[in-house]
């Protein structure tokens, strides 16, 4: 079990930001590579951020590009998400997960279905 817990969701205004966290347990979190996906009501999950295990990498939905930053802090356990010019499109809730099976390579994934521990979500509402 990897416990993942995100903090940092709330509510704000058309063109204002948002910096979420997620913090992860385990000795191993270095070689986890890490994802954020969300889901708006009556929606499918949808992938918005990923990032490799050692941070060399990521990748963005294009829906969010330019926008949204994902970093991560091995000392800390913990993968971040900038959203800045937050839209309302952008209101969903929020989910960080956990892909334990990169191993030593510096990849990502972008499916879903490729990541085996989910956090509970945290909710983002851009209001307009």
């Amino acid at each position: 079990q990897v416990p993942l817990v995100e903090t940092g969701g709330g509510l704000v205004q058309a063109g204002g930001s948002l910096r979420l966290s997620c913090a992860a347990s385990g000795r191993t979190f270095s070689t986890y590579a890490m994802g954020w996906f969300r889901q708006a009501p009556g929606k499918e999950r949808e992938f918005v951020a990923a990032i490799s295990r050692n941070g060399g990498s990521t990748a963005y939905a294009d829906s969010v590009k330019g926008r949204f930053t994902i970093s991560r802090d091995s000392a800390k356990n913990s993968v971040h998400l900038q959203m800045n010019s937050l839209d309302p499109e952008d209101t969903a809730v929020y989910y960080c997960a956990a892909d334990l099976k990169r191993g030593f390579s510096d990849s990502y994934s972008v499916r879903s279905q490729e990541y085996d521990f989910w956090g509970q979500g945290t909710q983002v509402t851009v209001s307009s």
